[in-house]
């Protein structure tokens, strides 16, 4: 993180946000029960199961509490800059 946030939402909060580092699991649970059966690597989940594709960082605005990923902070404060 070294480039400037604004919240897209509250368009205010410049300084406080709640940064989130993704670690997905791939599993595998009962459709009854809900509970774990078996957890895989990411490389051998299998050919019915969809290997994750989103980003590895979400920011929440620490003032409204939107949940987005990074790039629109960064664009919204690249678009509005401090004078």
């Amino acid at each position: 993180m070294t480039a400037p946030y604004l919240c897209p939402n509250c368009k205010t909060n410049r300084t406080r946000f709640n940064i989130m580092e993704q670690h997905p699991q791939a599993v595998k649970l009962d459709p009854k029960t809900g509970s774990l059966v078996s957890q895989y690597d990411s490389d051998e989940a299998g050919p019915f199961h969809a290997a994750y594709t989103g980003t590895d960082k979400r920011v929440q605005c620490g003032a409204c509490g939107l949940v987005e990923d990074e790039f629109p902070f960064l664009k919204f404060a690249k678009s509005h800059p401090l004078v």
